[in-house]
């Protein structure tokens, strides 16, 4: 105990080094976060289905291939009748991530076994140049 009154400032540096540490992490808690490269491969491989949680006026601006705009506010009374399959998966996307991130809870409490928030969002999918429709 002496040598941690002593040395408060060593113990003070190695504790914000172990949080920094873990603060990447720590955005991640929410649930599964997927790749664009994840996605596609969903996408292709088991025929993943796409909701974009984001308005009808964000989704007219452009949105993934095959997407069905269900907006965040209504997605609680809306997937279910949307989406019947439920062991397919699903990927639920908005601008940044974070909007899918909360859609995500509300899907898996649905029974949606394997969905899924597409990590950054449209953002990161644009900057992988991947392409986009408009309504």
């Amino acid at each position: 105990m002496n040598f941690l009154l002593e040395n408060w400032l060593l113990v003070l540096v190695a504790f914000s080094s172990g949080v920094a540490l873990l603060l990447p992490n720590l955005g991640s808690l929410g649930g599964p976060s997927l790749s664009p490269t994840q996605a596609v491969l969903l996408i292709n491989r088991e025929k993943a289905h796409i909701v974009d949680v984001r308005s009808p006026d964000e989704f007219a601006t452009g949105h993934l291939l095959g997407a069905k705009n269900i907006p965040l506010d209504r997605l609680q009374d809306e997937l279910g009748k949307t989406i019947s399959e439920k062991k397919r998966p699903l990927i639920l996307v908005c601008a940044s991530g974070m909007r899918s991130q909360k859609a995500l809870g509300v899907a898996k409490a649905q029974g949606f076994e394997q969905a899924h928030s597409l990590g950054g969002g449209l953002r990161i999918w644009q900057d992988a140049n991947l392409p986009l429709e408009k309504a």
